[in-house]
C-alpha cells in the first residue's frame, strides 16, 4: 500500500484529458515520478483535438483526426467517415488542415475513442468514456485465444536525443485497423488486437525506461486503467518482465485518485516550504 518516501517509479498515466505543462492536452504519458515531481520519459505522438469537447462527444471526429495525423485520409468506406454528416466533414477537413481550434493531444483515452469509431463500435458518446467502454466490451466478447496481431503496433524510436521524451506513434496501428475494417474483420477482433497492442507498448516503453534508469516499479494510473482487460494485460506482461506493478485498489484510477494525488503533492510542497 503506497510507495515509500524517496522512491521513484515509472508511472504510466493513461487518461482522457490532462493539462500538460507545455499547453497540450496530455493523457498518454510515461513519467519518472516520485512525491516531489516528475520527468516525462515518453508519450503518445500529438494529434489534433478538433473542437475540444465536440471530439469527446462525437468519437468519429477523433477517428478522423487520428487518420489525418497518420496521413491515411478520410476513406468514405470507413464507419467513422460515414458517421460524420457531409457538411460537418467538410468543415472538419478544413479545420484539421488549418489547425484552427485544434489543441494537440497525446491522450490514450482519445485514441480509444478513435479506434472505437474507426471499428464501427461507437460514434456518439452519451456518457463519460462510452466509446472506450464499448470497445472494451467488444474485446471481451471475442473471448480467449485471439491472436496477438503484430501489425497492430506503435512506431517507437528508442533513441532519445538530449534526453527528449520517446514518442509512440499510433499511425502504423491505425493503418492496420483501417485495413482490417475494409476487409470486414469483426469489430470484436479489432478491439482485442488493439488492447494487445497497447499492452505491448506499455511493456516496451517500461523496458526502455528500466534500461535508462534502473527503475523496476511501475505504477498504472489514469481513467483508462478502469479498463480491466487492459489493466490485467499490462500487469501480467510487466510482471513477466520482472517489474513490480502498482495498481489501484482502494482509490479509483480516475478523477478520485487524481484528487488524492493533488493533496499528496500539495502536502509535500507545504512541508518543504514550512
Amino acid at each position: 500500500r503506497g510507495v515509500p518516501e524517496g522512491t521513484r517509479v515509472i508511472g504510466v498515466a493513461f487518461d482522457g484529458t490532462g493539462h500538460g505543462d507545455d499547453g497540450a492536452v496530455w493523457g498518454g504519458e510515461f513519467l519518472l515520478a516520485d512525491y516531489d515531481g516528475y520527468h516525462r520519459f515518453a508519450h503518445l505522438a500529438y494529434v489534433p483535438l478538433p473542437g475540444g469537447d465536440a471530439a469527446v462527444r462525437r468519437p468519429y471526429r477523433m477517428a478522423l483526426a487520428h487518420l489525418h495525423a497518420a496521413g491515411l485520409g478520410h476513406d468514405p468506406g470507413l464507419p467513422c467517415t460515414a458517421a460524420c454528416p457531409p457538411a460537418e466533414l467538410a468543415v472538419l477537413e478544413r479545420q484539421l488542415e488549418s489547425g484552427l481550434n485544434c489543441v494537440p493531444t497525446s491522450s490514450m483515452g482519445r485514441l480509444f475513442d478513435a479506434v472505437s469509431s474507426l471499428a464501427g463500435v461507437c460514434h456518439h458518446a452519451g456518457y463519460e468514456a462510452q466509446a472506450a467502454i464499448e470497445l472494451e466490451a467488444a474485446a471481451v466478447s471475442a473471448g480467449d485465444g485471439v491472436d496477438d496481431d503484430q501489425r497492430y503496433a506503435f512506431g517507437l524510436k528508442t533513441h532519445r536525443p538530449h534526453g527528449a521524451p520517446l514518442i509512440a506513434d499510433a499511425a502504423p496501428l491505425l493503418a492496420a485497423v483501417a485495413s482490417d475494417v475494409r476487409e470486414g474483420t469483426p469489430a470484436a477482433l479489432i478491439a482485442v488486437r488493439f488492447h494487445h497492442a497497447v499492452a505491448r507498448l506499455v511493456r516496451s516503453v517500461c523496458g526502455v525506461a528500466r534500461e535508462a534508469t534502473g527503475l523496476r516499479t511501475v505504477a498504472l494510473s489514469g481513467g483508462v486503467f478502469a479498463n480491466t482487460l487492459l489493466s490485467e494485460a499490462c500487469a501480467r506482461g510487466l510482471r513477466a518482465d520482472g517489474f513490480t506493478v502498482l495498481r489501484h485498489r482502494d482509490i479509483p484510477p480516475n478523477d478520485g485518485g487524481l484528487a488524492l494525488g493533488q493533496l499528496v503533492v500539495a502536502a509535500r510542497a507545504g512541508a518543504r516550504s514550512g
